[in-house]
């Protein structure tokens, strides 16, 4: 997440300045070891250290004079690092190596003791993205399969429909060679967002396809109108996912430059597939579907629109009793900006429970301050010492002595403290690595910090990362939702010629999208920020075809008969390919949130999967009720609306 942040982020451009002037990097990364006297724990520091990939080992004997009795020294120092016969070290491990790094880790820690941190986050996540990509596609895939199977006529057909759509998410996934590397979380999610999103254009050409096969004995022809007959909803629903999408790489956090170029990406190459391999590959196999025809497995939806129709005032009500508090709940969520807590049920979750148990929490942070005035450092750190969740401050001027010049000195004792123009000064907080307290603590040390250097000092560590991507990303979100918003209206306004049509599809939507990430509010439970910001753009984006094809087939029954008579065909009509939809994305969405460990994935899934059940829930209850009330209004504001006049 952090190699995401603009390069001119505070905490990125602290990170330039460490690694050109110091060896070592921030501590990443704490191992426990149980039952150890102060020897053996010193051995094990240097099996640590000896690990390639493992830098800056830091432990007791770092902070105090061990060959004078533990007992004499500062108690909470030394509880920092050995309590109760149990050692803690921190470290940090190579950028890159993650994965290979803590496995030598683990071999030489074995199953008793534990291990925590950033680098590890980082290794599970990269370790159980493929293999959680794949266990969630051997779930779905079936489960995609018997809701076509089910909404089609043929036991094949289902086949076609996931071999066009598979087709692009390969190439999607190929292509992604020429972008260098990706995001863990893109790919855990692009690839399954992709097929969940973009299965309805083979829904819509393939139906098309089957109703014409009725009226005409040539295949080709029968292709050709239906291809022609679905090209409008087709560029209608792929347009509005695509805007949406386009307005994620606008991101300033590039994770969403980075999901939104592979969705973006995605999105053209199914819609290649849908009108140009799909057509193709149906003409070729047609037969396979005449021979595999099976009877409708699902009653017949006649008749649900006169029943939907007898709810259209308690669901305008229910619609707007509940629209600003859920506006203004979603507004107040508690965000979690990295990547969250790893689940208790896997090894790194349980290790971080150990840990914390013996030891509380315990959050890294540097400062860089310039150098060459100890008494000024001194001043600091004595500051720093004194600050409520400091819970120990390795400088030179506290475990050297301020009075020996550095240059007396041998380099190895001086090295982790100075470099050619700075002072380095660790710090260990018993905060979490974000929230109020973690946020507020970083605001005090850097007010503190300013007061001796002014701007002229540099912090950094994984709060102070996740501080400023809360300050990058705050401002993401009002941009992203604003250019989603109006480039869906702006394809809404040419589909529909009209402006009152997209004003009532967005509401109906944009309801959906506000009682969907109002809910973590309502239970009181955080939600990881790249999950939401994902989500409300990609529900608005992606479910707003519901809405497109129940309001395409009304305003085409609206010439022929009166409002409600149209919107009763129409929902009769259309609820069940909607339904179908909706399912595919619901179960997308849920089968991420049950199958990931990565927190990130897990929460998009779980907004994915309750904001489909929504969004088709508001389309085919309350845009029904907008369309009836808001008709002659509609009427006028749309262009050659020509809607039919009862004489």
């Amino acid at each position: 997440m952090v190699d995401y942040l603009p390069e001119d982020a505070p905490s990125t451009e602290a990170m330039d300045v460490m690694e050109q002037e110091f060896d070592g990097a921030v501590p990443n990364t704490r191992v426990m070891i149980n039952n150890v006297s102060i020897q053996e724990a010193l051995a094990y520091k240097e099996q640590l250290a000896a690990i390639d990939g493992v830098s800056d080992v830091t432990w007791l004997d770092d902070a105090i004079d061990i060959k004078t009795p533990i007992e004499m020294a500062d108690e909470d120092t030394v509880e920092s690092y050995y309590k109760d016969s149990n050692a803690l070290f921190s470290f940090s491990i190579r950028e890159g190596d993650e994965v290979a790094v803590t496995d030598k880790i683990y071999d030489l820690i074995g199953e008793d003791n534990a291990m925590a941190g950033e680098a590890l986050n980082t290794a599970t996540q990269q370790t159980m993205a493929f293999t959680e990509t794949m266990y969630a596609a051997a779930l779905l895939i079936p489960i995609i399969i018997i809701i076509l199977v089910i909404s089609t006529s043929s036991w094949v057909e289902p086949l076609f429909f996931l071999t066009a759509i598979g087709v692009s998410v390969l190439i999607n996934l190929g292509t992604n060679i020429f972008l260098g590397e990706i995001s863990f979380v893109t790919q855990s999610v692009a690839p399954i967002l992709q097929l969940a999103v973009s299965l309805d254009y083979a829904i819509f050409l393939l139906h098309s396809f089957s109703d014409y096969r009725k009226e005409v004995s040539d295949p080709k022809e029968a292709m050709r109108l239906a291809m022609k007959r679905s090209f409008p909803a087709i560029v209608a629903s792929a347009s509005t996912t695509f805007f949406g999408f386009m307005a994620l790489t606008f991101m300033n956090f590039e994770i969403g430059s980075d999901l939104g170029v592979n969705l973006v990406k995605g999105i053209v190459l199914s819609f290649i597939s849908v009108m140009v391999f799909l057509p193709a590959l149906t003409l070729m196999f047609y037969k396979w579907i005449d021979k595999t025809q099976h009877k409708p497995l699902l009653p017949s939806f006649k008749n649900i629109g006169s029943k939907v129709i007898k709810l259209k005032i308690p669901s305008l009500i229910l619609v707007f009793l509940l629209l600003v508090p859920a506006f203004l709940a979603q507004s107040q969520t508690s965000f979690i900006y990295g990547i969250g807590e790893q689940p208790e049920t896997t090894r790194a979750g349980s290790d971080v429970v150990k840990i914390e148990d013996e030891f509380g929490k315990s959050t890294s942070m540097v400062l860089l301050v310039p150098k060459g005035d100890v008494a000024k450092e001194e001043e600091l750190v004595q500051d720093l010492e004194k600050m409520e969740h400091v819970t120990s401050v390795l400088s030179y001027v506290n475990t050297v002595s301020p009075a020996i010049p550095p240059e007396y000195l041998d380099e190895s004792v001086t090295e982790q403290f100075y470099s050619e123009n700075y002072s380095r000064i660790i710090l260990q907080t018993n905060t979490d690595t974000e929230g109020d307290i973690a946020f507020d603590l970083i605001e005090d040390v850097e007010a503190t910090t300013g007061n001796y250097y002014g701007k002229e000092f540099y912090a950094l560590g994984e709060s102070v990362t996740l501080y400023d991507m809360k300050n990058v990303v705050q401002k993401d979100n009002t941009l992203v939702n604003l250019l989603t918003v109006i480039t869906v209206a702006l394809v809404l306004l040419v589909t529909f010629k009209s402006i009152s049509f997209p004003i009532i599809l967005l509401l109906t939507i944009q309801s959906a999208v506000w009682i969907n990430l109002s809910v973590p509010y309502f239970t009181s439970s955080s939600l990881v920020f790249v999950g939401y910001l994902i989500v409300s753009t990609v529900q608005l984006a992606a479910t707003v075809d519901y809405a497109i094809l129940l309001t395409e087939a009304y305003k085409e029954n609206r010439k022929e008969m009166p409002a409600l008579a149209a919107i009763k065909k129409t929902l009769d009509e259309k609820i069940f390919s909607i339904a179908i939809s909706a399912s595919i994305l619901s179960s997308v969405g849920f089968i991420l949130w049950i199958t990931s460990s990565n927190p990130v994935v897990s929460s998009i899934g779980l907004l994915l999967g309750r904001g489909a059940l929504l969004a088709f829930i508001m389309v085919v209850l309350f845009l029904p009720a907008m369309l009836l009330v808001f008709d002659k209004i509609i009427e006028k504001t749309t262009w050659k609306a020509n809607f039919y006049k009862e004489k």
